[in-house]
């Protein structure tokens, strides 16, 4: 049987030699595949001797098994350097400080929202929130809007199919008419009603988009109702809110006529920059006006005896104009590397 013994240490030798899994399986094919060596070595046993059969099968088997027991140590072998290998590329020097996990921070808009509300809560309002879908009720008709007005045009307005009279808001005011309600509802058997100071934030939907406007955008509208208020009350109000937010008392602010259809006056609120390449120029910021009487009727309120003012800003708008940002999609696009500046 010297020649099983010579091909035990040969088949050693071969898988000694093979240097990766592949060329282990193929060398294993020589000897132990369906046309190997030791294979054909069982296979014609068949035709050998009883005698003879039952000594040369215990050999070849004796050779079947030292073999087999020297593929797998190759095996083990090939297994182990390849982890040592990936060990050696991927070893950590555990004196390092550790990384840590990276800090977040807010979204300049919600930085400037929660200035804002700072703001005026430190002048007595609070904040007031609505439905972003909201009908048309609301939305319009209750803040004396015509029938006929552009704004409530498909080219302006987001409608939801199936749904008359439902869309996507277009402004907080109608977080306003349903505030007025649920408060006269509240306070409906006192003899005297208690002022109403809110700022209404939130996500408004218009069809537009461009540099310095987008479809969804942050707008933030305030409404003083109380007896005697007056359009007086809302300059005073607005010109200390802007000088406060911008830090500066020379601050220059002016109001222009205009019209709205759910105040009467109404003007428009422009401040000049105090610096830069703009400094004398005017930029409108703000839209503004005693509240209609319609208004303060269809919000439950009597206007003979209770007068207030409305305002309504852009927050998008003054987020830029704060961090010197001229694109107001950027706030929008989810850029890490942009909005990362404001952590």
């Amino acid at each position: 049987m010297d020649h099983l013994q010579r091909l035990v240490e040969q088949a050693i030798a071969d898988f000694g030699a093979a240097s990766d899994a592949n060329s282990l399986e193929q060398a294993k094919a020589t000897y132990l595949g369906k046309s190997g060596s030791l294979t054909d070595l069982l296979k014609g046993l068949g035709k050998m001797d009883p005698d003879v059969r039952r000594e040369a099968g215990a050999a070849i088997n004796r050779a079947k098994v030292a073999v087999e027991q020297a593929l797998e140590a190759r095996r083990e072998a090939l297994r182990e350097a390849a982890l040592a290998e990936q060990l050696a590329a991927e070893a950590l020097d555990v004196t390092l400080p550790g990384r840590g996990q990276g800090s977040g921070g807010l979204h300049p808009v919600t930085r400037t929202l929660d200035r804002i509300e700072q703001l005026f809560a430190s002048i007595g309002f609070e904040v007031a929130d609505g439905p972003e879908i909201e009908e048309d009720w609301y939305n319009f008709t209750a803040l004396n809007t015509p029938e006929n007005h552009p704004a409530r045009s498909m080219h302006d307005t987001f409608y939801l199919q199936d749904a008359p009279g439902v869309l996507l808001r277009t402004h907080t005011s109608p977080v306003q008419v349903r505030y007025m309600r649920e408060h006269v509802a509240q306070y409906e058997a006192a003899e005297v009603m208690p002022e109403i100071r809110i700022i209404a934030p939130g996500r408004v939907y218009r069809v537009d988009y461009d540099a310095t406007h987008s479809p969804m955008f942050h707008q933030i509208e305030g409404l003083w109702v109380g007896e005697r208020v007056s359009f007086a009350d809302l300059k005073g109000v607005i010109a200390e809110f802007l000088r406060r937010f911008f830090e500066t008392d020379a601050l220059q602010v002016r109001f222009r006529p205009s019209f709205f259809p759910f105040t009467e006056p109404s003007a428009e609120i422009d401040f000049a920059f105090m610096s830069g390449p703009n400094k004398g120029k005017w930029l409108e910021i703000a839209g503004c006006g005693v509240v209609h009487p319609n208004v303060l009727r269809n919000g439950g309120i009597n206007p003979e005896r209770y007068t207030g003012f409305a305002f309504g800003m852009g927050l998008d708008r003054l987020t830029m104009l704060r961090y010197g940002v001229d694109d107001l999609r950027l706030f929008f696009e989810n850029d890490l590397r942009f909005l990362s500046q404001f952590r």
